[in-house]
């Protein structure tokens, strides 16, 4: 059966394990949510059948990022954040009173990566909010 975005939508895990060796040839990566493989598959399957990202747009994001001084947009409750840290991925829910990891609420991104971690980060540079430097 052809896989589609629709289809995507209604797969179980295992389905989107599947999916996943299908279309890369390699095992998903461990601690991907079930939420983060179809938002995954499902761009994916878009960028090969519409072609992608427009050409130079990878180069210019980069560019962007590298721009010393450059803005991040401010963080607005709803927002989550991801991390990959040591083969995990983390996902972080900004709330209106703190951040939300791992059913705990904390004061700070800072406290968020330490937890994580075990080491004193800065939050926002841990996040890659703030430039290295």
């Amino acid at each position: 059966m052809k896989l589609t975005v629709a289809r995507i939508e209604t797969m179980d895990r295992a389905a989107l394990v599947a999916a996943w060796t299908d279309l890369f040839g390699t095992p998903v990566p461990k601690s991907l949510s079930q939420a983060f493989l179809r938002r995954f598959l499902a761009f994916e399957l878009q960028s090969r059948r519409y072609g992608g990202l427009p050409k130079g747009f990878l180069a210019d994001l980069g560019h962007r990022a590298r721009v010393r001084g450059a803005v991040s947009p401010a963080l607005q409750p709803g927002g989550r954040l991801l991390r990959e840290w040591n083969g995990v991925t983390h996902e972080v829910e900004v709330m209106e009173a703190g951040y939300r990891w791992n059913r705990n609420t904390y004061r700070s991104l800072s406290a968020v990566a330490r937890a994580i971690t075990g080491a004193r980060w800065s939050g926002p540079r841990f996040f890659g909010l703030k430039e290295d430097g």
